[in-house]
């Protein structure tokens, strides 16, 4: 039986059972008589499943779907960190699923569904919300990555992997370390931290977003004149100072802002769901 569906302001009225393909959830996407596009959840999986290829990382987390919702998705927002905020907002905007590069159940935390982590995980459930996370796969693609993200951000040419998770480029023309910090400062919009001393002028830069300061030495052998990460460790000042080196702490939140964005915005271009980038503003 066809489903007749009168749609007054907010309110829908159900004139008739619904198909097998639409539940009555789905309905919150109906307004003024217009359904939006619909895409199968497991259909967006397997696509970005063949972008991203987590079966080549050994990472610290499940990547793809770690809660799940439904099957249908029309509303995606994606986020740096699946967090309360983050939900409360995808909740707001009806979304289906939520795409972020933080999700849940990192190896070594405690495996209990409670507090904080049962607050969260059963406002997903109770929305009927998808939860899918990409660690490691989304910092390193080539088109999607953070990495490849920050350096379209930053201005920086010719972005190109270095070794492991880390990248390098250069920038268009020398800039002085206190125009580097501001034109960071601008594209961020958060001052970076610097430490370190090297040459006059940076040309040449490597990087790797987030919690990526150990990677150092890996710009150390390349010679690069600068190295940028989004967290700093104690021992990372000592190591820019005493090996000549600038080093820039951008913020783990801020350099990780991009992947999911674009990611997103290739999920929307194929699929033709909605997609929203809600960003919950992190300090670190």
């Amino acid at each position: 039986m066809d489903v007749l569906v009168a749609v007054f302001g907010r309110a829908v009225l159900y004139l008739a059972p619904l198909p097998s393909f639409l539940r009555r959830s789905d309905l919150k996407h109906i307004t003024d008589g217009a359904l939006k596009s619909m895409a199968n959840r497991n259909e967006i999986l397997a696509k970005i499943n063949e972008w991203l290829q987590p079966e080549n990382f050994q990472d610290y987390c499940p990547n793809g779907l770690q809660v799940e919702g439904n099957e249908q998705v029309m509303t995606l927002v994606t986020g740096v960190t699946a967090s309360q905020a983050l939900i409360d907002a995808a909740v707001a905007q009806n979304a289906d699923m939520i795409l972020v590069h933080h999700g849940y159940f990192w190896k070594g935390e405690d495996q209990t569904i409670r507090g904080m982590k049962k607050n969260r995980i059963k406002q997903l459930l109770d929305n009927d919300i998808n939860l899918v996370a990409y660690h490691l796969p989304l910092d390193d693609h080539p088109e999607y990555g953070n990495n490849r993200q920050l350096a379209e951000v930053l201005g920086i040419q010719n972005p190109r992997p270095l070794g492991g998770l880390v990248w390098q480029g250069e920038l268009p023309e020398p800039l002085s370390v206190e125009k580097f910090e501001l034109e960071m400062a601008r594209a961020l919009h958060r001052q970076p931290l610097h430490v370190g001393a090297g040459a006059d002028k940076i040309k040449t830069v490597a990087w790797c977003t987030g919690a990526a300061q150990g990677f150092i030495n890996v710009a150390l052998e390349a010679g690069v004149d600068a190295y940028i990460s989004g967290e700093i460790s104690e021992p990372t000042t000592h190591t820019a100072r005493e090996c000549g080196i600038h080093y820039f702490a951008a913020g783990h939140h801020a350099t990780e802002r991009y992947g999911v964005q674009a990611l997103g915005a290739a999920i929307a271009e194929a699929f033709g769901v909605t997609h929203r980038f809600i960003d919950c503003d992190n300090p670190v």
